[in-house]
């Protein structure tokens, strides 16, 4: 039976994003959640839905689908408490029927102190591989079983989205381990397909225009490495380190290369017009061509607003911001073959989030919470996540929730539908499901995950969601540096054997 809301309030500033760290991951108790209310449209339309669950989740009520505004609350601070990571036998054994089988690497670094970034996970033939202060681990995705782990002499600065095809994948490390003051100039090579480190050298030092770096941005494309720092961008080859090319800053408009993406495509933003009113200066994408730097084409942003997060690069879809309103006022801009405007998208309306509340001033990638496929853009968001043409620019379906879940789309098929991760709450485990290509009325189940892990899948909010092939494999973002508030470090979800 259809059912159309009025139409869904302008949504606020989106709540800060927060470092997740054990500290800041309190098991606080949620109310018994509510059964998730989606909806498909045809336009801007929405049908109510009731999502399936495993018998042991859906103890929780069926709740009327609420049309008041969605408030933005910056949430307060929460009571860390230590997070429960069960192993893998005691997750066997607690693991229902029609449950998910599950494994959790469980993180025996050791760390400084404080808040530590996890780089974001790689899938490398049948490991996945994590980088995360001085050490890199790779996982076989099958049991969760470490496979090989690597030490490195200092902690990793920055770290490419994604290794160049053959497997190998170059890291910044810093000069030393504090958390201030260390600059990030050395390079490492390392094989994720063996975890045998290769060529190593230093940034500071390789030219005399180089300037010692705090910030550094890097993307691989084919066997090409791009580096951004200080204004300037530089190539080096990944299989033996030689420097290839200097990416140049372009004038008029003073044009400074800032950050860079990878991929398909190599393509390069440059801030332009610095120093001026804020409300003229603008960004600037260029593609390149990995091998020789040779400019393929130029796009720019209109005045006053800058390339934010690189969504895509085959097709490339970017999302913008305005520089002084930030993710208050952000869109999702796609662009032709030759670098032309094709389609400008306002997700707002429908309090969509950017990039997951991933924050900004990171790198070009990725894009978490955003997915680019078949002609369509699907977004995610707190209760809700929907697809837009990039065709025609409409929404062409969305699926509304009133539980608090974060529903993230992680993969897109032809034929079945856009595959989407509803996040798990202290209590209650999330899950995979997919929803077919008219939105409501063609969900299915694909892992029901099981409720033993539902702690340590809460912990990994807001971190890294991936896919591959029927598995999911979730990261968080940060971890703590203390001993007593222990944390996963990877989860993985997959159809339980029969």
């Amino acid at each position: 039976m259809s059912y159309t809301p009025p139409p869904w309030p302008q949504p606020g500033r989106a709540p800060a994003p927060r470092r997740r760290s054990r500290r800041d991951l309190g098991l606080t108790a949620l109310a018994a959640g509510l059964a998730l209310l989606v909806a498909g449209v045809a336009g801007a339309g929405w049908h109510e839905y009731r999502a399936g669950r495993a018998p042991a989740a859906d103890a929780r009520g069926a709740s009327p689908a609420t049309t008041a505004p969605i408030p933005s609350v910056r949430p307060g601070p929460r009571t860390p408490e230590p997070v429960r990571v069960p192993g893998a036998r005691e997750l066997a054994d607690a693991r229902r029927p029609g449950e998910a089988a599950a494994w959790i690497a469980d993180d025996r670094t050791d760390l400084p102190r404080r808040s530590v970034p996890v780089q974001r996970p790689w899938i490398v033939g049948d490991t996945v591989v994590q980088a995360l202060y001085r050490e890199v681990t790779a996982y076989r995705l099958s049991d969760g079983a470490e496979v090989w782990n690597l030490t490195l002499p200092t902690p990793v600065c920055e770290a490419p989205a994604n290794p160049a095809p053959d497997g190998r994948i170059v890291l910044v490390l810093s000069t030393g381990t504090a958390q201030r003051g260390t600059r990030c100039d050395r390079f490492q090579m390392v094989d994720l397909r063996t975890g045998k480190p290769g060529w190593k050298r230093e940034l500071l030092g390789t030219d005399p225009r180089d300037e010692p770096a705090f910030i550094v941005h890097t993307a691989i494309s084919g066997d090409t490495l791009a580096v951004a720092r200080n204004l300037r961008a530089t190539a080096f080859r990944v299989s033996d380190g030689t420097r290839l090319f200097e990416i140049p800053k372009e004038d008029p408009g003073g044009c400074r290369p800032d950050k860079v993406a990878g991929g398909a495509r190599l393509l390069l933003s440059s801030s332009c017009a610095i120093g001026v009113d804020r409300r003229a200066s603008y960004s600037q994408l260029r593609e390149l061509d990995p091998r020789t730097g040779a400019v393929r084409w130029r796009h720019r942003t209109g005045a006053g607003r800058r390339v934010e997060r690189v969504v895509s690069v085959d097709p490339v879809v970017y999302t913008s911001v305005d520089n002084d309103r930030l993710t208050d006022d952000w869109r999702i801009v796609a662009l032709g073959p030759r670098g032309e405007l094709r389609r400008t998208l306002d997700p707002r309306p429908k309090g969509f989030a950017h990039c997951s509340d991933a924050g900004i001033d990171a790198g070009l990638q990725p894009c978490p919470g955003i997915v680019v496929g078949h002609g369509l853009v699907h977004v995610g968001g707190t209760d809700r996540v929907g697809a837009y043409d990039l065709a025609t620019g409409k929404l062409l379906w969305g699926v509304r929730g009133n539980d608090g879940r974060t529903l993230t789309p992680v993969g897109s098929d032809s034929a079945a539908g856009t595959v989407v991760y509803e996040s798990a709450t202290p209590g209650l485990p999330g899950r995979t499901f997919v929803l077919g290509r008219s939105g409501a009325g063609g969900e299915k189940v694909l892992l029901r995950h099981p409720a033993a892990a539902a702690g340590a899948e809460y912990s990994a909010k807001g971190g890294t969601v991936l896919r591959t092939g029927g598995r999911i494999v979730l990261a968080p973002s940060h971890v703590s540096g203390d001993d007593a508030l222990r944390q996963p470090r990877i989860l993985s979800f997959a159809p339980a054997p029969d």
